[in-house]
């Protein structure tokens, strides 16, 4: 088999030569784009703190068996994934996901201590680590948070932000790397709001108090989230892309584009461009949405090949790539898989096409030469290069990753109550 690998690769290299791409210098590229690998796939977005219910919005169906139900159930799962995920990646938390060693603490006094776990198992694995305040499923959620009437319930999320932003920092600090912290809240309307200002307003002076907070501005990333509507939203979101994109740019902090977050006519894979001429970086969050933002498994399909091609024209160094979706009817752990391999094939597609040569046909107006090259690109043996990867990378070829998780299955999810 490894013979017919380095047979079929060797092929591919000559055919992509023919077109000025070194294969070689592709797969080198690729080994190094991380993805991080979002842990709330693994339990349905339950978390750590015992709450039964979903609210906020946040729905995940699907009753398959074998959910992880605790933090040593969740990281084993994660093990199990990213065994079967070629290169180096990161795993991206949410708050709910604290570790109590002890007594429980609410979310405004969430420490770095509660992430202890999770820092050591990612030392140990080398992984980097992304994080979020969690602004749902709590029982002063229910109404609104951050852009919330009620000024002890806004100043309980202004807490947690500012606790988040403290643990985002010392996460930072001990992994040496990066740590990229989202903001996201399910505030809004379901019908028509007599004032959309004042909500926004309350949001904005939120934020500001949040980012208050002493924090190391070189490794920690704060990036905020828009959502055009929820379900029990649909009408009004405080937090819309306009308001974010504005909030981002006057405060030099992120804008994080979510491309199940947009009206279905628009592609996230169109504003990164114009994202990158107006900030350093900008940070994504990939899902598949189905008629509106549903969250499903991500696949090798034309938006996720568009969004990848725009990463790679513009530099990958400036786009920090997260999946989220979530899926109970299928095994949680292979929906791991199969999205974080999708969107490195979308890479690795970009990563072998001659955009040069492309944007040059497109800058002398060779609109049919253009089209035709495009076309014909589309079946160049991009699967031989990415069994390569695979083989090289020490992770199984093909649809065989497949085995491993039918006996992960049988050995240890099914025997989980």
């Amino acid at each position: 088999m490894f013979n017919m690998i380095i047979e079929r690769y060797e092929q591919a290299k000559e055919i992509y030569k023919q077109i000025g791409i070194d294969t070689d210098a592709a797969i080198d590229a690729l080994k190094i784009i991380p993805i991080s690998m979002h842990c709330w796939q693994g339990d349905d977005v339950t978390g750590f703190e015992g709450s039964k219910t979903l609210s906020g919005g946040i729905a995940a169906t699907g009753n398959y068996p074998g959910k992880a139900g605790n933090p040593d159930e969740l990281m084993a799962d994660i093990d199990k994934a990213l065994s079967l995920i070629p290169g180096r990646h990161r795993i991206n938390l949410h708050a709910c996901y604290a570790i109590f060693e002890n007594a429980k603490q609410d979310r405004n006094k969430l420490e770095p201590e509660h992430f202890f776990k999770w820092i050591e198992f990612a030392k140990i694995r080398n992984l980097g680590i992304d994080f979020n305040p969690t602004f749902f499923s709590h029982p002063k959620s229910v109404s609104a948070t951050l852009s919330s009437e009620n000024e002890e319930i806004r100043t309980f999320w202004i807490e947690h932000g500012k606790c988040c932003l403290k643990i985002a920092d010392y996460i930072a600090k001990e992994l040496n790397t990066y740590c990229l912290i989202n903001f996201w809240i399910p505030d809004g309307f379901k019908d028509i709001p007599a004032d959309r200002k004042s909500p926004r307003a309350r949001l904005k002076n939120s934020l500001d108090q949040i980012l208050s907070t002493d924090y190391n501005k070189e490794n920690v990333m704060v990036a905020v989230e828009s959502k055009v509507f929820g379900i029990g939203l649909e009408s009004y979101t405080t937090g819309s892309h306009e308001f974010y994109l504005n909030y981002a740019a006057k405060n030099n902090i992120l804008c994080l584009l979510d491309n199940g977050h947009y009206h279905p006519a628009e592609f996230v894979s169109d504003k990164i461009s114009s994202m990158l001429l107006f900030s350093e970086k900008v940070a994504l969050h990939v899902t598949r949405p189905v008629r509106w933002d549903s969250d499903h498994i991500v696949l090798f399909d034309d938006e996720i090949k568009e969004i990848a091609k725009e990463i790679i024209i513009n530099g990958a160094d400036k786009v920090l790539i997260g999946l989220d979706y979530f899926d109970a009817n299928v095994n949680r752990v292979a929906a791991w898989v199969i999205g974080m391999r999708n969107m490195q094939k979308a890479l690795l597609y970009a990563l072998l096409t001659p955009h040069k040569k492309l944007t040059e046909l497109q800058e002398k107006r060779k609109f049919t030469e253009l089209l035709t090259l495009q076309e014909e690109i589309k079946l160049y043996p991009l699967g031989n290069v990415w069994d390569f990867f695979c083989e090289t990378n020490n992770v199984p070829v093909k649809e065989k990753w497949f085995d491993e998780i039918i006996k992960y299955e049988k050995d240890v999810l099914s025997k989980r109550i």
